[in-house]
């Protein structure tokens, strides 16, 4: 069986355009061919700046020969009809067969679909992907019609065996497919005929050109850090740019360059970013001080004098850069001493969103919400309406205008020089964690009050406006938003009540984009009922409350009239409300299922009283998460359903509703009484266990019942001839169930 190479050969292909592109070219090609009938056994795509390339083995020969069978119209059909099928299949009448149907007699055709050699198919296959490659950008040059990434020079194509290699005979645009490839632009550009992968990347080797990027990545970090470590210092780990410049270079070499003196008391993030973003090297830090004190650049080849005619000019760049860098600092730092005025006063010509106002509006809900949060998280209200109104000053900075990646970062340096708590400064950085998965979360309970505000004003402002993620789309990163505050509040075991706080933020979205247009009475109204929100915690109490007052207070019923938006307000809010707590229970299920938390057991729980106190949400799941992983967990959820479904048959045929006087002196058997006896023990248990959040204990009282449900159905029968006795068994059903759902909603626990 022949091997498959392929290689692309083109100018330079984006870095960033890399993985992905050696992704589709191994799915494309080796989709095509076996939906064409071949087979392979092993397939590896690599890629450099100038080349893609695809290496299979074990290749099928030919496609197989396939005999097809159709079906054909009825022996006395029309004579258009069989014209037809004979057009379709392109036999002639003689070459049909008869036979019996269930219908009558039909005409049947075979059709052999002989195979075709692999060279044929691949050639095919092979041209067609490189049509419609899908680069998120191309290009056409020339007087061709083929749009590739860069101009596409050579294609190598080639079905190697063991007596030698077959080059598959195929034209692209001019392109004729053959054996050949380059080798390193400069170093060695002159053909290279090859007869196989591993000739081909030997030879290649040889010509300075490294076709793995992962080899080549080692490469680099490997004697990057053998570098920095012979020096007595370590590089700044960053997998992103390693991945970029390995994309950058056919044969990396590494040249280590110093930081000059003047930039040296930057910020380290700043010159790390610097370096980062405009001349992609990597950051070589002190570790006794903490410093970048140089940097790492990587070369695409070798020179006479060892890279230092590279480094020299890369040194002059970087010059430059990081004066720019060093200007933004220093005139940062003055306005941060002065207190941060002129940012804070910018950020009001600043927009947000087109529908939610400007950034300084934004501050100011964050501030009020900050202020609200903070007696739930331990935090002084005080400090933490301070760090909110400073957090987002930075913004207006010139240094996170060039670097915008820098917020918060930046603003932790400029809050430390205006004089501010070290725990104000904190926050400026952190409240916009975490930021992904691995990222760190806030800790002090003044950043704390301030990340949820910032999340959760975020979320209520869209959720306002109807700018919900749909599908796959999330402009604003709302999933990202709420997964940090699930991760904030589990993380740091915090017990907060969502709902009030969503409740209250969605009314100071409601009143933002309305009140303008408000009356006096509308407004005396809306800001009573901030107050009562914050108090009730849901728009229906708190309605009713504010309505009570007026009443008295003006001495007329206050109706809210049909069409204002403050009937709107009414109709819509709590919806939105109920949609905003559903979709942090979404992502909560989504962020728990690597814990081996299954949906229907966070379902089970979401049922039950307090569902929007995530750390005590989690904590009856997890707990009914182990019990059901036992023996008489699982067990007992089958008992439960089994009286669940007995009561409500009866209920519905006897449209009654069995709910009290179950008694046990109407027992017949002693599997009934050992039932009363067990829910009576159980009831004992599972009330104060759940009153003091005894999870674990209210659910293993609730487990143990499962024998004497057990035994009750394996004895009795429930639907008995006499109805006294029959309606004593089903309120004694509804026992179990009462019992059973005081610790969460088994009904919707699956299987």
């Amino acid at each position: 069986m022949p091997d498959l190479l392929i290689e692309l050969f083109s100018e330079e292909i984006p870095a960033r355009m890399q993985a992905r592109a050696r992704e589709d070219l191994q799915k494309r090609v080796t989709d095509g061919l076996v939906e064409a009938g071949l087979t392979y056994a092993a397939a590896r795509a690599f890629s450099t700046p100038r080349r893609l390339v695809l290496a299979l083995e074990g290749l099928s020969e030919r496609s197989p020969t396939l005999l097809e069978e159709r079906k054909g119209p009825r022996v006395d059909a029309p004579e258009k009809a069989l014209e037809g099928f004979l057009r379709a299949t392109g036999l002639t009448r003689e070459q049909l067969g008869v036979r019996d149907d269930k219908k009558g007699q039909i005409y049947y055709a075979e059709i052999v679909k002989e195979g075709r050699p692999a060279a044929e198919i691949v050639g095919e296959v092979l041209e067609d992907v490189i049509r419609t490659f899908p680069w998120p950008k191309s290009m056409r040059w020339g007087a061709g019609s083929l749009r590739w990434v860069r101009p596409l020079h050579s294609i190598l194509c080639l079905l190697s065996r063991e007596d030698g290699a077959e080059v598959v005979p195929m034209v692209v645009d001019g392109i004729h497919a053959g054996d050949t490839t380059s080798g390193h632009r400069f170093m060695a550009p002159d053909a290279i005929r090859v007869t196989g992968f591993e000739d081909y990347a030997a030879k290649l080797k040889r010509a300075h050109v490294l076709i793995d990027p992962e080899e080549r990545a080692d490469h680099i970090w490997h004697d990057a850090t053998n570098a920095a470590f012979a020096q007595g210092l370590e590089v700044v780990e960053d997998k992103g740019l390693l991945a970029e410049v390995a994309g950058l270079v056919e044969w990396p070499v590494v040249l280590m360059g110093a930081i000059g003196e003047d930039f040296l008391d930057l910020p380290p993030e700043v010159l790390q970013t610097s370096m980062k973003e405009h001349q992609k090297f990597f950051s070589v830090r002190d570790p006794k001080s903490g410093r970048i004190v140089k940097f790492v650049t990587v070369a695409n080849r070798e020179t006479a004098d060892h890279g230092a005619t590279i480094l020299a000019g890369n040194q002059k760049v970087l010059s430059a850069r990081l004066s720019d860098a060093k200007f933004f600092w220093e005139n940062d730092l003055r306005v941060a001493k002065s207190g941060m005025a002129l940012w804070l006063q910018k950020l009001d010509s600043v927009t947000f969103h087109n529908q939610l106002g400007t950034q300084a509006q934004r501050i100011e809900r964050i501030v009020k919400l900050s202020r609200a949060i903070a007696p739930l998280v331990g935090a002084d209200p005080d400090a933490a309406a301070e760090a909110a109104e400073v957090a987002k000053a930075d913004l207006a900075s010139e240094m996170v205008y060039e670097f915008p990646e820098l917020q918060g970062i930046m603003g932790r340096y400029y809050a430390r020089a205006a004089g501010l708590a070290p725990e104000i400064a904190e926050a400026a950085e952190m409240h916009y964690k975490p930021l992904g998965p691995s990222d760190a979360l806030p800790a002090h309970p003044v950043s704390i009050a301030v990340s949820l505000a910032d999340k959760l004003d975020t979320l209520a402002g869209f959720w306002a406006i109807d700018e919900k993620p749909t599908g796959s789309k999330d402009p604003f990163a709302l999933r990202r938003a709420a997964l940090g505050i699930i991760r904030t509040v589990l993380g740091n075991d915090l017990r907060i009540g969502l709902e009030r706080l969503i409740n209250t933020q969605l009314l100071e979205h409601a009143i933002a984009l309305n009140l303008d247009s408000a009356e006096e009475q509308e407004a005396y109204f809306v800001q009573h009922l901030v107050d009562d929100i914050a108090h009730h915690g849901v728009f229906g109490a708190a309605f009713r409350a504010v309505t009570d007052r007026l009443d008295g207070e003006m001495a007329k019923p206050f109706r809210i009239e049909e069409g204002t938006w403050l009937a709107h307000l009414r109709e819509t809010l709590p919806g939105k409300s109920h949609d905003l707590l559903g979709f942090f229970h979404d992502r909560l299920k989504v962020y728990l299922r690597d814990e081996g938390l299954r949906h229907d057991v966070i379902d089970a729980c979401l049922a039950m009283k307090g569902a929007d106190d995530l750390t005590l949400l989690v904590k009856r799941a997890r707990a009914l998460s182990e019990v059901l992983a036992t023996e008489d967990g699982g067990n007992l959820v089958q008992g439960f359903k089994r009286a669940n479904n007995i009561l409500i048959q009866a209920e519905e045929k006897d449209g009654v509703e069995y709910r009290f006087g179950a008694d046990a002196k109407y027992a017949e058997d002693a599997t009934e009484t050992a039932l009363f006896a067990a829910l009576d023990a159980a009831d004992a248990v599972i009330a104060p266990a759940m009153e003091a959040e005894d999870f674990a204990a209210a659910m293993s009282a609730m487990a143990a019942l499962r024998g004497p449900i057990d035994a009750f159905f394996d004895a009795v029968q429930v639907n008995t001839d006499n109805p006294v006795v029959r309606r004593n068994r089903l309120n004694l059903l509804h026992r179990i169930r009462e019992t059973c759902m005081q610790v969460a909603d088994l009904t919707r626990v699956e299987g």
